[in-house]
């Protein structure tokens, strides 16, 4: 009996993490943001994958697991969120007026 308690509970832990993934933006889906007046943002996990990099490259040490909140461009332009990655250096300079349709669509 107390072996099949053990399946059982090894089998209901399995199914909870693989719930976890369930939740996650699948390849082809996006999440969009509100974006303020410049436009909505929409991301798409697809574009970054497509540049090499994987989903523990940005999640949770830069964005957590969840849909949240969002960000303020003044995050972004202190070097936090995307301005992480997008500062000029690693890819396009997100606070570069040329590059604000790359992200915000009206």
């Amino acid at each position: 009996m107390k072996r099949m308690s053990e399946v059982f509970f090894l089998a209901l832990l399995l199914s909870a993490m693989l719930v976890g993934n369930v939740f996650a933006v699948p390849s082809g889906k996006t999440i969009e943001y509100a974006g303020g007046s410049a436009g909505k943002v929409i991301l798409d996990g697809k574009t970054h994958a497509e540049k090499g990099l994987k989903c523990g490259d940005c999640h949770p040490k830069l964005f957590p697991m969840k849909k949240g909140e969002g960000f303020k461009m003044a995050d972004i332009n202190a070097g936090k969120a995307c301005g992480a990655c997008h500062n000029g250096e690693k890819a396009f300079k997100a606070n570069d007026n040329a590059n604000c349709g790359k992200c915000h669509q009206k």
